[in-house]
Parts: structure tokens; sequence; C-alpha cells
């Protein structure tokens, strides 16, 4: 597990902060990107640099800015002098219903949850190719269940799946891609999800009949990473069985 490094996409919070603190106890060195959490971006460097001492670095980035991202990849590997691994975990989310999208909400949401995660792959794909290394990316259990009120969020979640397995097939041999679906692990943070009856009927969804946990997330990627050799092309859910049970 030594000697990987990493580069993980809206890595400051939330379940990002998860999968970081959790690959980073497996030994891996940690490429963090946030866009405004800086406060949050840096408190993790300093406690997981407590940890390993120079073993995370930060990078800030409006991913909707095309140009950014190859530099990210670059700054990833002067830094650490390898890429081995890209997690796709930054993403936009909010409602769009139908008769009040605009190009601006879409331009967020597409280019978040999909035109990103394909054109940071792209360049990082010659750099996992020569370590033999993996991409994982954070889908949504709406990807194949669309969420009312969501339409251009859940039709990005959906290109995200189709872009997971065409990058599969694309980046064969040398680079494995998969993707983690969660369902219910955190409440989005905005008064919309405030309400405790939504949020029951919505918990009663699941076959578990409980919220995940960010960790939950967090174990399914280093599993991808680290113990899923021979899966490429796959979307594992992680949602208390609640994509079969909508």
């Amino acid at each position: 597990m030594a000697e990987k490094v990493a580069l993980i996409t809206g890595g400051a919070r939330r379940v990002g902060a998860a999968i970081c603190r959790l690959l980073h106890a497996s030994g891996v060195d940690l490429m963090v990107h946030y866009r405004r959490s800086a406060d949050a971006a840096r408190a993790l460097q300093a406690e997981l640099n407590a940890a390993r001492a120079d073993s995370v670095a930060l990078v800030q980035a409006d991913l909707l800015n095309l140009s950014s991202l190859p530099t990210m990849v670059a700054e990833t590997v002067r830094q650490f002098g390898r890429l081995d691994v890209l997690i796709n975990n930054a993403s936009s989310f909010f409602p769009t219903p139908v008769g009040d999208i605009t190009e601006q909400e879409w331009d967020d949401l597409v280019g978040t949850n999909l035109k990103t995660p394909m054109f940071l792959s792209q360049a990082a794909a010659p750099h996992l190719k020569r370590n033999q290394g993996c991409i994982v990316n954070i889908v949504d259990i709406h990807a194949d269940r669309p969420m009312r009120n969501h339409v251009v969020y859940s039709l990005a979640k959906g290109g995200l799946v189709a872009l997971t397995r065409s990058l599969a097939s694309e980046l064969g041999p040398e680079v494995r891609v998969n993707g983690v679906s969660p369902g219910v692990i955190m409440w989005p943070e905005d008064d919309r999800w405030a309400d405790e009856l939504a949020r029951q009927r919505i918990v009663q969804s699941t076959l578990l009949k409980r919220v995940g946990d960010p960790e939950d997330v967090a174990r399914t990627v280093r599993f991808l990473v680290f113990d899923a050799p021979y899966i490429t092309g796959q979307i594992v859910a992680v949602d208390g069985g609640r994509s079969i049970h909508l």
C-alpha cells in the first residue's frame, strides 16, 4: 500500500474528507483539491501531516475552469513524483425543476459532475497508465433512479456512470475505472432537507432503515483502490439497499 499518490477533488469536507482520512491511514500521499473550503482544507492537511509529515498537499481550483485541470495533475506529480489514484468526488447539487432550468445551472451541474471528471481523467491518464493506477468516480443512486426536480443533476450523474464504463474500456488494461454510488449518507447542507418527517420517509425507503456513514463510502473507495485488481467498469452502490427499493 506504500508509495501511492492520490488526487481527490472536493476532499476538504464531508465524504471527501472521510475518503482522504482512510486512504491516508492506508499509506497514501494526498493532493487534496478544494474550491472555497480553504479553512477546512488546511485543517485536514495539518491533521494528516501531523500523523505523517509532508504527506498531504493542497491545490485550490475552480473545476469549471478546464485550464486548471492539467495544472492540478502537474502539481501533484511535481509535489510527489507520481500519480496512482484519481478520485472524482467534487459535485454541485441543487434542484432544477423543469420550466425553470437556466443555462448557468446546466453549466454548473454538468460541469462539476461530468465535464470535469472527463477532462481531469484525460489529464491524469498518462500518469495513471505509467503506474497501473485507477480512477474512482463518486456517482449517485439517482443516476439510475432520477430524483424529482433534479433533472440536470440526475442526468449529469447518469453521464458519469457512462463515462466510468467508457473510460474503463478506453484506459484498460493499464488503468481500472470504477464508480461508487452513495445513497443516504449525509444530508445536503440547505434548508430544503431540514424537515425531519421528509428525512424519515427517505430513510424508510432503505432496506437497512438507517442513514449510512461517510466511512461507508470511504471503505468502498479503499477497496476499489487496493483490493479489487480484477474489477473495472463497475458501479458499487453504497445505499443500504435503497436503489432496489425506491
